[in-house]
């Protein structure tokens, strides 16, 4: 079966509730909505983490040094294994997370 999810209409009752769009053997696919801040946190693998709306600075820690980048809508972050990393969404934001099943 397929869906057609409206990503950009996509709201939630608190920050980063979201929907799961697919489980493709344990690796989820999620649209989240948010306007406020995540925690910093280490995934147990590997995220992908697209803006699809919004802008959000993604701030993420290389060799202890803490750096910042602003996404726009359409850029990508990549989190490698290991890397820590929190974002802060400018006002409202959805943001596609692919990630392992019940990574934080």
């Amino acid at each position: 079966m397929s869906n057609i999810t409206q990503g950009k209409s996509f709201t939630a009752e608190k920050p980063w509730e979201a929907i799961t769009i697919a489980n493709m053997n344990g690796i989820t696919t999620r649209l989240h909505w948010t306007n406020k801040p995540y925690h910093w946190h280490v995934n147990n693998g590997e995220e992908v983490f697209v803006v699809l709306d919004g802008e959000v600075v993604m701030h993420y820690e290389i060799n202890s040094l803490v750096q910042s980048s602003l996404l726009k809508t359409g850029d990508i972050f990549h989190a490698t294994i290991g890397t820590k990393h929190h974002a802060d969404p400018i006002g409202e934001a959805r943001v596609l997370v692919i990630e392992r099943e019940g990574s934080i």
